[in-house]
């Protein structure tokens, strides 16, 4: 089957259909349903693909591009405020983990340079199996999903420099290497060469190079590409940012993973943010699913039926000796006890970058290749048992500790007063700046490269993006917005946006811009909330003032504006019954033309006579005669 390419993507296609669905049906999550997608078609399954070497490596792919997702979420300032916990509960999460396995693998026998050197690959954390959980939880802006954050953040960064330290730990080991070093004396040899300086150079250079690039070189180049209006072109380029952060820092030995988060923070404050997010998040999920399938079909049974008792013994204690770190140190920083068990849950597995440690310790000859397989095989049974944990933390543990699963934010999110604006050209202006002025969140999207570099000048916040995609309004978080107001232009377009939205986000109130009367007609049958016609008040405003140069006293002249705004709008709303019945429809728009020059009349009449009398009570009897006219008219 390897050699039919084809067959092997349906193979991974039909199983992810077949078990990813059930394992979200049973609450056990899609992750489990992933690993027992690629348990059943792997060479311990049923044998429909056996090499998962290519598969692998395109799957970590999927990690690289959730942290560059992630990086956009995350403004510079928020990574700056959070640099106490990297100091707190980062590195002190890699450096007691790393110590207490190290400690258990000498207690048994283990010499204590491998006992470290596997101490240092346990002790991180998959990356993609916690921020995928915390993802489809919605507590990536918790207390929880921050510290999670936090922690894996510090774990990419300590890989470097503990595969520079696995040859010194080989050497001490005494065990035979044929690439480098073989015994102390080299080792200690190694130790006191200088230090090396120019690495820490080459990536402060490199860092302040992305800086400088990411807003004279990527922001002018989405710019360029935006304005030719070409989708797939714009998939092309998101696809080339997160590759391109990615080779950055791997060319100077950092994790690209690392790479692509840095990218996304630079990025997280551009008006193109949801754009991205909105492309890159189905090869995201496709490739994560990918990632997830390759840990399944790496499980060797073979090697855990040999002993497994033993390899039972080490997932346990590693996963609880990780938890115990991980809830102290949430102690420390004092969450709840609720976010600090699921803080615990979420961290408490071995990462893919601990096969990259552990490949790297046999290839320095610290780790024999059997007790690679046996350590290959703990690191991915901790990945499969992380949604089981999840699963009961949900059942048991939650409701004993009288907590919701999914904790509250640490910072209020205030998201009944989040409201989304589509479309930001003249008519979007108005409504966004009165509302603006009365404190609402306001998240402005409009597709014109052009007007938003202009806004932009004014220090006026609006992403690029199609307001009438789906996957944008997801990314725009429009199922926690209060409203959603449409002021783009085009009469289809309004249609079908408005459509859109009331189907998928029934609760959100949706305001709109209608064309004109029919327009305003089709709107209420989709169950617009509140609609305006776009030239309405301005024509009518212009005839106010058309009467004041006429000659008409201003008071009097606003006065008759306001009873004609009042009529029109009620004659809106009751012929809107009539609007599929030409006939009758053109008969009631007759019969309200004629009753409004009465009305209109007598308002004449009566300011004559009472010519002193003007305000709330000549508006009441405008009101009065309207309603008496309507109502005539309507029988």
């Amino acid at each position: 089957m390897e050699g039919n390419l084809l067959l092997v993507i349906f193979v991974l296609l039909a199983a992810t259909v077949a078990l990813v669905p059930l394992a979200k049906w049973s609450g056990t999550g899609t992750i489990l349903g992933y690993l027992a997608a690629g348990i059943l078609i792997g060479p311990y399954g049923l044998k429909l693909v056996s090499d998962t070497h290519l598969i692998s490596n395109v799957a970590e792919f999927g990690v690289v591009m959730m942290l560059f997702l992630i990086g956009l979420e995350v403004q510079p300032s928020e990574l700056w405020r959070l640099r106490n916990k990297v100091v707190g509960m980062g590195i002190p999460q890699v450096a007691l983990s790393a110590a207490l396995l190290a400690a258990v693998f000498r207690l048994t026998g283990v010499h204590w340079a491998i006992a470290l050197t596997i101490g240092l690959a346990l002790s991180l954390s998959s990356t993609a199996i916690a921020m995928q959980s915390i993802a489809q939880r919605e507590i990536t802006k918790t207390d929880t999903g921050r510290a999670s954050l936090v922690v894996l953040l510090v774990q990419d960064m300590a890989v470097i420099p503990i595969l520079a330290a696995l040859p010194i730990l080989a050497a001490f080991s005494g065990s035979p290497s044929a690439i480098i070093r073989t015994d102390i004396g080299n080792a200690i040899q190694a130790i006191d060469d200088p230090i090396d300086l120019f690495t820490p150079l080459l990536i402060i250079v490199a860092f302040v190079g992305a800086l400088l690039g990411a807003r004279f070189v990527v922001r002018p180049l989405i710019y360029f590409v935006a304005r030719a209006h070409v989708r797939e072109v714009f998939t092309a380029l998101a696809l080339a940012l997160v590759i391109g952060a990615s080779l950055l820092t791997q060319s100077i030995g950092l994790s690209p993973a690392l790479g692509a988060f840095l990218g996304g923070v630079l990025l997280a404050d551009s008006e193109y943010r949801h754009e991205l997010q909105s492309n890159l998040e189905p090869f995201k999920g496709l490739l994560l699913g990918l990632f997830f399938i390759s840990v399944g079909m790496s499980i060797t049974f073979s090697v855990f039926l040999d002993a497994p008792l033993t390899i039972l013994a080490i997932l346990l204690a590693m996963m609880a000796i990780k938890m115990a770190v991980l809830y102290g140190l949430g102690s420390v920083f004092g969450m709840h006890s609720a976010d600090r068990m699921l803080f615990a849950i979420l961290l408490c597995q071995a990462s893919e970058f601990s096969f990259v440690v552990l490949q790297a310790g046999v290839s320095a000859g610290g780790i024999g290749q059997h007790d690679y397989e046996v350590l290959s095989l703990i690191v991915a049974l901790s990945m499969a048992t992380t949604p089981l944990l999840l699963f009961a933390f949900d059942r048991l543990i939650a409701p004993r500790l009288h907590a919701s699963p999914t904790p509250e934010p640490s910072e209020p999110m205030n998201s009944d007063q989040k409201v989304i604006v589509l479309g930001y050209g003249r008519f979007g202006q108005i409504v966004t700046r009165l509302l603006r002025s009365q404190g609402f969140e306001m998240t402005l999207i409009d597709d014109d490269p052009a007007q938003i570099a202009l806004m932009r000048r004014f220090g006026i916040k609006v992403f690029y993006g199609d307001a009438s995609r789906l996957d944008l309004l997801e990314a725009a978080d429009a199922r926690h917005a209060q409203m959603i107001i449409v002021a783009v232009a085009g009469r289809e377009r309004i249609l079908s946006i408005v459509s859109s939205v009331r189907r998928h986000y029934p609760h959100v109130k949706i305001a709109a811009r209608a064309v004109d009367r029919a327009h305003a007609h089709r709107l209420m049958a989709l169950g617009v909330d509140v609609f305006e016609r776009e030239t309405f008040r301005s024509a009518l405003t212009l005839a106010t003032s058309s009467l004041v140069a006429l000659g008409y006293e201003p008071e009097r002249a606003q006065r008759l504006g306001e009873a004609f705004a009042d009529h029109d709008i009620r004659m809106l709303h009751q012929s809107y019954e009539l609007r599929d019945d030409e006939d009758a429809y053109i008969g009631f728009v007759r019969q309200s033309v004629e009753m409004l020059g009465s009305v209109l009349e007598a308002d004449e009449a009566r300011g004559e006579e009472n010519g002193h009398s003007t305000g709330d009570s000549d508006r009441a009897r405008d009101r009065r005669d309207i309603d008496n006219g309507s109502a005539a008219g309507s029988r």
